[in-house]
């Protein structure tokens, strides 16, 4: 991997970067789609670079559990296993890992869990994280960590921290400088400001290739987690790239960009759209609601991606009613181009130094108050 910042705004630690992978190019901020079991929910891959896809993330702990790494391993890797030719990011299993909760029991070796699929026990620990992603074959992955849940107390956070940092250190070792793959370190915390410091710090010493921020967007205040943003980003080098783990509603993207993280990630876009919700230049938009039976225009009239430029409200709106397939596939097509787009005009502002102004007229057309 190789990342350079390519311009930074004079009013925010917002910049515009280019990062490379043994599959492809992309300028960065980027956002990634999600496709957790090694799809995209509803899309192709075709449709997927259509839209202006250029890395997606995959989950370890899902593929782990089913079809299993050794499995995509055999099948050539998970570019092959799901044709996708460009950048693919897995994360390391431990968030889905600490979500089970009673299902699972954390030990400074790793955690044993049971299968949410059949109730079968399973064992993830650093070195097993590592060795399901490099079966998978990801361009960037990630170091096993524990994502802390919110609230949690000051001392439960702090052993936290010191065993993720442990972890990260081993999982260096499993890696053993892969060069085909590019390993980031996930800085942890909790909501304590010196926590925050003591992880950044501590896997800054271990020089990553990149680094990422977690724990945040777990039901906290988004305040709090600005703040956290504010604090946590300073610590990280320059020269590498910062990911917003777990984060993308357009608000965040903003409020992310513009304190200096270079990638994020969320099932936002695809969950809403499976509900009948779409993203549109004034707000969202409940398109199976009965006040667009008929309601010929298009989801967004701005918008110009396959299913604004083919389709109107009420056909979706019947699609969605009816159950069709159809209908969560073009509002996926369109939350998700909605999101990429957003981040090419972001890139732009960036570049021609008029990101705050961008950030205004989007807040006030999406009808976003601060």
């Amino acid at each position: 991997m190789k990342f350079d910042v390519l311009k930074k705004t004079a009013k925010t630690s917002a910049r515009l970067g280019v990062l490379k992978t043994h599959h492809g190019s992309f300028n960065t901020p980027i956002f990634m789609p999600v496709g957790t079991q090694a799809t995209v929910k509803t899309m192709t891959p075709d449709e997927l670079k259509k839209i202006g896809a250029k890395i997606i993330l995959s989950n370890t702990y899902h593929l782990y559990l089913r079809p299993g790494h050794e499995l995509v391993r055999e099948a050539g890797g998970l570019h092959k296993f799901m044709n996708w030719e460009g950048s693919i990011l897995t994360d390391s299993g431990g968030f889905q890992v600490f979500s089970l909760g009673d299902l699972r029991e954390i030990k400074e070796e790793g955690v044993t869990f049971r299968s949410h699929i059949d109730g079968s026990v399973h064992f993830i620990g650093p070195e097993t994280s590592i060795e399901i992603q490099n079966a998978l074959g990801a361009d960037i992955i990630m170091a096993f960590d524990e994502c802390i849940p919110y609230p949690a107390t000051y001392e439960y956070v702090l052993e936290s921290v010191k065993r993720t940092t442990r972890w990260a250190e081993r999982c260096q070792k499993a890696h053993n400088n892969n060069k085909d793959q590019t390993l980031f370190g996930i800085v942890q915390g909790g909501m304590y400001k010196d926590l925050r410091q003591k992880s950044a710090l501590d896997l800054v010493s271990l020089e990553f290739n990149g680094y990422a921020i977690g724990g945040l967007s777990v039901g906290e205040p988004k305040k709090v987690m600005y703040e956290m943003l504010d604090y946590t980003v300073p610590l990280l080098p320059n020269d590498k790239p910062r990911y917003l783990m777990g984060v993308g509603a357009p608000d965040d993207l903003f409020e992310g960009v513009i304190r200096g993280i270079d990638m994020f990630d969320c099932v936002l876009p695809t969950r809403i759209a499976r509900n009948g919700t779409v993203f549109t230049k004034n707000g969202k938009l409940v398109v199976r609601n009965a006040a667009y039976a008929r309601d010929f225009s298009p989801l967004d009239p701005y918008c110009d991606c396959y299913a604004c430029k083919n389709y109107m409200r009420a056909y979706i709106r019947h699609l969605i009613n009816a159950n069709e397939i159809l209908g969560i596939r073009l509002t996926t097509i369109h939350n998700l181009h909605f999101l990429i787009s957003l981040m090419k005009q972001i890139q732009k502002a960036i570049e021609g130094d008029y990101l705050m102004e961008l950030k205004e007229e989007f807040f006030a057309s999406f009808g976003i108050t601060k």
